[in-house]
């Protein structure tokens, strides 16, 4: 039974001109398919102004960002279309009752704790710290850290390329929190430049980490709404 369960099927994405897709929109909100390899905020320094949101602000000038992805990952992310609506999905965000779900391919076969359904969901409990000296990457810190939750479980495992695929639920939102979490029970995400190994990064030539499902209320209808990206790798 997954968090998912209640919410309902969502429209088509339509691909845009500027790189991106818009998987569903109405008054209030947009939902889009990022692609990999694109910040989703503006970052420091002039080559780095160049991101969904600005891209989307070109069309829709009053779009807003309410949570990010890593630039590296590829999938839905959302953006309210007015500031009563920002204020309440960021609320949402807040209070974790906006599901998200992932789907990633990590080193190694990854099985799952003896005694446990092999299908079964499991969960890592370790607390995530930024690591000063080496900003802007996080570290397990069991002092310092704030709590981090993810859930995870086995889709399939791949022997000859020694890889398996994931689906993720973080129950906690921090940043880089599932390549932390994978590198740290010894399964890092294929093409991590920041937390794998270097014969891992070399796997692939992006990270493989997307964002495949959102679910929440409507911010302004109330009604359950649940969008989904197939998996592009």
């Amino acid at each position: 039974m997954t968090r998912f369960k209640n919410c309902c099927a969502n429209a088509v994405s339509t691909p845009e001109p500027d790189g991106y897709a818009i998987v569903y929109q109405d008054d209030a909100l947009l939902v889009l398919d990022k692609p990999a390899g694109l910040l989703s905020v503006p970052g420091r320094g002039a080559d780095k102004q160049d991101c969904l949101s600005s891209r989307v602000q070109r069309s829709y000038p009053t779009a807003s960002v309410v949570h990010r992805l890593d630039m590296g990952t590829s999938g839905l992310m959302l953006m309210a279309l007015n500031a009563e609506v920002q204020r309440l999905l960021n609320d949402a965000f807040a209070s974790r009752t906006v599901h998200k779900r992932y789907q990633a391919v990590v080193d190694g076969l990854v099985t799952v704790p003896e005694g446990s359904d092999s299908g079964a969901w499991q969960q890592i409990d370790l607390p995530i710290a930024l690591d000063w000296p080496n900003r802007p990457l996080r570290v397990i810190d069991v002092q310092a850290g704030k709590p981090s939750q993810t859930r995870w479980q086995v889709v399939s495992v791949n022997r000859a390329t020694h890889t398996s695929r994931l689906q993720l639920e973080p129950l906690t939102g921090r940043s880089h929190q599932l390549r932390v979490h994978l590198r740290a029970i010894g399964h890092p995400i294929v093409g991590d430049a920041l937390y794998a190994p270097a014969d891992v990064v070399d796997k692939s030539a992006r990270l493989l980490l997307h964002a495949t499902e959102l679910a929440l209320m409507h911010p302004v209808t109330g009604q359950p709404i649940r969008f989904v990206s197939p998996t592009p790798f």
